[in-house]
């Protein structure tokens, strides 16, 4: 999955670092949903995309680090929503049971989908507000 999110993540232009495991060996998630989560809650890249087995675990440890707003998605049209409404910066996708296909739609509904703003920014303000508490 990692090698279909890369190709179609650059195939829409983006700047892509590789920050992810290599092979098929158990690794402790939290080691590297750390380095992606830290990247962009400092902004030094503008957005991460995490993959585990089921991306839960990927998407509560990247929402520990102040600033990054993961959003675990399943389909394209969470991949839509998360964007336009929640302003997510880092997609997280689990690996299990998915298809090429279906990680190539979300991948790009994702990365062109804009955020709306309007009452969705005052909502994220809201969850800044929580993250500074």
């Amino acid at each position: 999955m990692k090698r279909v999110v890369i190709d179609t993540l650059r195939s829409l232009g983006a700047s892509v670092e590789d920050a992810g495991a290599e092979g098929e060996e158990p690794v402790d998630y939290p080691d590297y949903a750390a380095v992606v989560a830290r990247a962009v809650g400092t902004q030094r890249v503008d957005f991460g995309v995490l993959v585990c087995g089921t991306g839960i675990g990927m998407s509560i440890a990247a929402n520990k680090v102040p600033g990054v707003r993961a959003a675990l998605v399943r389909d394209a049209r969470d991949a839509e929503m998360s964007r336009r409404h929640n302003d997510a910066n880092v997609l997280v996708l689990g690996a299990e049971g998915a298809d090429s296909e279906r990680v190539r739609e979300i991948v790009h509904t994702w990365w062109q989908t804009d955020f709306e703003g309007g009452r969705h920014a005052r909502r994220i303000a809201k969850i800044d507000d929580m993250e500074r508490s």
